[in-house]
């Protein structure tokens, strides 16, 4: 045996998780040159092996490893083989045999001593986090620790037991200590030439940020993470899931869902049998929020019953707790069912996973009030009314949740209200600690049941006064909160930049449109991360404090509201049950009136969105059926309310936001403003008239009329800044408009259902997207957006609102005219003239659009243009 070869075989072990092709190289030209001797190749084989870990080849992996452990055996190199035997322990706990992998570790612990030994422990302790045994790891990977420096140290040893040991901490809530361990495992790696290590280090740190609720920190460091594994050429392991998980913490459904669907696959492909469960229970939450029980039952089913083969009662637990929610959300109430979860809760306690089990008891306790045992649902609300009132906003909310039921068992409704106000407050509070406005749109989703009981308790008592405080805590809140600059705003702007080449590109011929189309994809998916990274004004973690933005939490008061109106009146819509409710507020009077169903309103919606889209078109004559269409609509919304003859303020709910309002006989001439909630209307009524500022008017390509209805405006307000032609590029466009009096763009515009904030204005140099606008300081204080569903917005639980049009407000424009459907190209032109026309005679934008509207009531332009804002 040559010394050289095992020498190869050593540098190809330490080379494995770091660089593992090279590795590969290396123990392959050492097994070639062992010429039949025992130790290089066994170390050889064993360095192949961890090879096939770093980049996910399991099976390949086992059988490197069992060969070594053979060589090793064989020529009584019982060190060696022991070594080995502690790789092939944790091999065995990634395809599910943990009981297998902890024999192997304890036949071999006896042959080790020192650093060895340290290692041993470690990979032992790996193996008892695997299976949910959390306490009894970190003791193991202490002893690893002290072993070590009993051993004399060693920095690489030492960093890996740290990383790994990170989790431990992370699921025992040290987060300081986990943190602590992070930093010292990056040190160490950097200082033994092992910076491929560091995208464990990182992929840990997005752990630890996601267990204590920072999610822009989280994501930012899964993206780190990514970019250094990708480097380093070495497998994700479980990144893609843990990142998913992230996501899914603020309602990122659609996102989540894609990316557990692609593991469940990729494992089931590697027969990865360990991470599969993981995937499968990922895919299962994923589901129950997306509001599909019968996927969430199957997949959290298979979890548990291959997490039972695999001796791991912790993950079979949390599948337990899974299908449990899946049986609760499919209607299901029995009293199997609360035996069943009340075994679920203790397997889970067991197990230390504490939301879970603290959103297991809620369940049982609901599942106990509809039986009639109110004793059992009382034990258990206690338990997580005081268990809950430490840790991440989404355990904080629960409690408040638990303790709000439970005063409910007792009679205390005025209590109960006070407890799902203060779960409201936590919620927002983690809202406002996230800086992009996609993530606090999701985020609100945890408030659902919250608000969706407070507004329940406040109708049945009857008080409409507590119903619109429920209905504006319900609504848009996210929209209060102005959304924050990430922390790499250049690199931001310099991907939006490529991006609008990348489409200017696309739009020149499909030559290159495959090649094209992943670049667009690589860029939207960079501009999106990004933008997740900003964290808000507000930090998450502090569980104590009360200062939060006041645009987030603060409800005006009826007589506020009253006093902002005047002459108008303020209906706002909200859903509770499947039912629509109108909240009237006129002349300071606030009543509530009972409307229809909402699925017949959604119904008769899409109905009229049809019927204009064809309309407009000349697609056939469907004037008719949209003339019937909207005075159905009308007697479902409008006809049964007490308007009187003034202006209207109307805050949709659900659907109804995609509703185009001025084709309904009760708005015909009125002005009606649209607002995402009361609060936002009231805001934007209220706030200082700003003096000067530019007017701007700009002019897309591709639009026959838009160069003369942009000529046509600057004629109408003298010194206006034009931009047409090659002028209207993108980036003086925004200059101009940062800080305007009003802001007028003529171009087309694409609503992109599947990521709103890349709705987009075309303009020369390519698209003017969400993105975009956000970068601005000032908003232009009122803004016309003349293109094809301008005014469109994505839709989120608690009516969270995500497009041009909802950012624009978002920000600080007080009114914005838009389009919530398509229109022909030249239909816009004469309608935007003669509204500008009465705006500068001195009437306000809702009044102006009304106007303008009467003037032409057979353009097919008309119903399509709304006001949004303090109109």
């Amino acid at each position: 045996m040559t010394t050289g070869a095992l020498a190869k075989a050593v540098a190809a072990a330490d080379l494995a998780f770091t660089a593992p092709a090279r590795a590969r190289a290396l123990a392959g030209a050492a097994l070639a040159e062992a010429d039949g001797h025992a130790e290089a190749a066994a170390v050889a084989e064993h360095a192949l092996g961890l090879a096939g870990v770093a980049t996910g080849r399991l099976a390949d992996a086992e059988t490197r490893l069992r060969t070594a452990v053979r060589l090793a055996g064989g020529a009584g190199l019982r060190e060696r083989a022991a070594q080995t035997r502690g790789v092939l322990g944790y091999v065995l706990t990634l395809t599910g045999r943990t009981a297998e992998a902890l024999r192997e570790l304890d036949r071999a612990m006896p042959e080790l001593t020192g650093t060895a030994a340290a290692r041993l422990r470690m990979q032992r302790a790996v193996v008892l986090t695997e299976i949910s045994r959390f306490g009894a790891a970190a003791a193991e990977f202490a002893a690893a620790l002290e072993t070590l420096r009993a051993a004399g140290g060693d920095d690489l040893i030492e960093a890996t037991i740290r990383t790994n040991r990170s989790i431990v901490l992370a699921r025992l809530g040290d987060w300081r200590g986990a943190e602590e361990d992070l930093r010292r495992a990056e040190r160490g790696f950097a200082a033994t030439g092992h910076l491929g290590r560091t995208a464990m280090v990182w992929q840990n740190r997005g752990l630890a940020a996601t267990v204590r609720g920072d999610v822009p920190a989280a994501l930012t460091a899964y993206d780190e993470a990514a970019s250094r594994y990708e480097e380093a050429g070495t497998d994700q392991g479980l990144l893609p899931i843990e990142r998913a998980e992230t996501l899914l913490s603020v309602r990122l459904i659609a996102e989540a869902r894609e990316a557990a669907k692609a593991a469940v696959a990729d494992y089931e492909r590697r027969r990865n049998a360990v991470d599969l469960v993981q995937a499968r229970l990922l895919l299962a939450k994923v589901a129950l929020l997306d509001g599909d029980p019968e996927t969430a039952l199957r997949e959290a089913s298979l979890a548990r019953r291959s997490a039972a083969r695999q001796h791991r009662p912790g993950w079979a637990a949390l599948g337990g707790y899974l299908a449990l929610r899946a049986r609760r959300d499919s209607g299901l109430r029995t009293t199997a069912m609360l035996r069943s979860g009340q075994r679920t809760v203790a397997a889970l306690a067991d197990a230390g996973w504490v939301v879970p089990a603290l959103d297991a008891r809620l369940i049982v306790a609901s599942l106990a009030l509809a039986l009639g045992r109110p004793a059992v649902a009382e034990a258990e609300l206690t338990v997580v009314g005081r268990a809950g009132r430490g840790g991440p906003a989404e355990l904080r909310a629960r409690a408040w949740h638990a303790t709000a039921l439970l005063r409910l068992v007792h009679g205390d409704r005025r209590g109960a209200d006070a407890a799902l106000r203060a779960g409201v407050r936590v919620v927002g509070r983690f809202r406002a600690g996230l800086g992009a406005s996609e993530l606090r749109a999701h985020a609100s989703g945890h408030a659902s049941e919250l608000t969706g009981l407070g507004l329940r308790l406040a109708v049945e008592a009857g008080h409409p006064e507590a119903v619109l405080r429920w209905a504006e805590l319900r609504h848009a809140g996210a929209l209060r909160l102005r959304p924050v600059r990430p922390p790499d705003d250049e690199g931001l702007a310099a991907d939006l930049a490529a991006l609008r080449q990348t489409a200017v590109d696309l739009a020149a011929g499909p030559g290159q449109a495959p090649a094209l189309l992943r670049r667009q994809a690589r860029l939207e998916k960079a501009v999106r991360d990004r933008a997740r990274h900003a964290t808000g004004t507000f930090d998450s973690n502090t569980v104590d404090s009360n200062t939060v933005s006041t645009w987030d939490t603060r409800v005006p008061s009826r007589a506020e509201l009253a006093a902002a109106l005047g002459p108008a009146t303020l209906v706002e819509y909200l859903e509770l049950d499947g039912r629509l409710t109108a909240l009237v507020l006129d002349g300071g009077r606030l009543r509530r009136c009972e409307l229809g169903p909402a699925a017949e309103a959604a119904d008769r919606l899409d109905e009229l969105r049809f019927a204009l889209r064809r309309s407009a078109f000349g697609l056939g004559s469907f004037t008719g059926l949209a003339e019937r269409t909207a005075r159905r609509l009308d007697d479902l919304l409008l006809a049964p309310l007490p308007l009187g003859d003034g202006p209207l303020v109307i805050v949709p709910t659900g659907r109804l936001h995609e509703l185009p309002w001025p084709s309904l006989p009760g708005c015909h001439g009125r002005p009606v403003s649209l607002a995402p909630s009361a609060a936002l209307w009231h805001r934007a009524a209220t706030a200082p008239r700003g003096e000067g500022g530019d007017h701007v008017v700009v002019a897309g390509p591709g639009l026959p009329h838009a160069a003369a209805e942009a000529a046509a405006l600057a004629r109408r307000y003298p010194g206006a800044r034009r931009f047409t032609g090659r002028t209207a590029r993108v980036e003086p466009v925004l200059a101009a408009l940062d800080g305007a009096a009003l802001g007028h763009i003529a171009a087309h515009g694409v609503f992109r259902t599947d990521n709103p904030l890349f709705s987009a204005l075309r303009l020369a140099d390519g698209p003017l997207t969400v993105y975009d606008l956000e970068r601005l300081a000032r908003p232009p204080r009122q803004v016309v957006l003349s293109g094809c569903d301008s005014g469109r917005s994505a839709i989120h639980a608690g009516d969270e609102l995500l497009g041009l049009a909802s950012a624009l407000l978002a920000m600080g424009t007080t009114s914005l005219v838009a389009t919530v459907l398509p229109i022909p190209d030249d239909a816009g032109r004469a309608l935007m003239v003669r509204h500008h026309r009465h705006l500068a005679s001195g009437l306000t934008p809702a009044a102006a659009l009304a106007r303008a509207q009467t003037d032409l009531p057979d353009s097919p332009a008309t119903a399509g243009y709304v006001c949004y804002g303090a109109g």
